[in-house]
C-alpha cells in the first residue's frame, strides 16, 4: 500500500487490506473511506471486512461506492459532509488505484479550489486528472 498524500487532511491509495489498517491508523489517520463497490474484483475484500477491523481499531469508516466514471451528486454531498464532519483529522480513501478517491475530492472542491490547483496537487500526488476539466 502506497499512501499518496493530496493535502494534510486526505490521502489515498489503491486497494488495502484488512492487514493495512492497523498501518493506517499508525500514520495517523482517523476515517477510512472506501470509494469501492463490493465484488469489482474477486481479490478484494469486502467492506464490511474492513469496516469491522477498523471499528474495532477506533476508526472512523465510510463506504462511499463509486462505478468508474459515474460519480454522482449524492457522491459528492457524502464526501463534504464527512470532510465537515471530521475537520482537521487525517482521512484515508481508497479504491482499486487511487484514483476515484483522489477525483472525488477534486469534484467536491472544484468550486472553491482554482483548476489549476486541484491539477497540481493531484499531479504531485501521483494522478492526472486533466480529462475533468476538458
Amino acid at each position: 500500500m502506497k499512501i499518496n498524500k493530496i493535502n494534510n487532511y486526505y490521502s489515498v491509495s489503491e486497494q488495502i487490506t484488512v492487514d493495512d489498517i492497523q498501518k493506517i491508523k499508525d500514520n495517523g489517520f482517523k476515517t477510512i473511506i472506501c470509494n469501492r463497490p463490493d465484488n469489482e474484483s474477486t481479490d478484494q475484500p469486502k467492506h464490511s471486512e474492513i469496516m469491522e477491523v477498523a471499528k474495532s481499531l477506533d476508526v472512523n469508516f465510510y463506504f462511499i461506492p463509486i462505478i468508474p466514471g459515474q460519480f454522482t451528486k449524492e457522491n459528492i454531498e457524502d464526501f463534504k459532509k464527512i470532510e465537515s464532519d471530521n475537520q482537521n483529522q487525517p482521512m484515508f480513501a481508497f479504491c482499486r488505484t487511487g484514483t476515484r478517491s483522489c477525483m472525488l475530492w477534486a469534484l467536491t472542491h472544484m468550486n472553491d479550489i482554482p483548476k489549476e490547483e486541484i491539477l497540481e496537487t493531484c499531479h504531485k500526488a501521483g494522478y492526472d486528472l486533466s480529462q475533468l476539466f476538458s
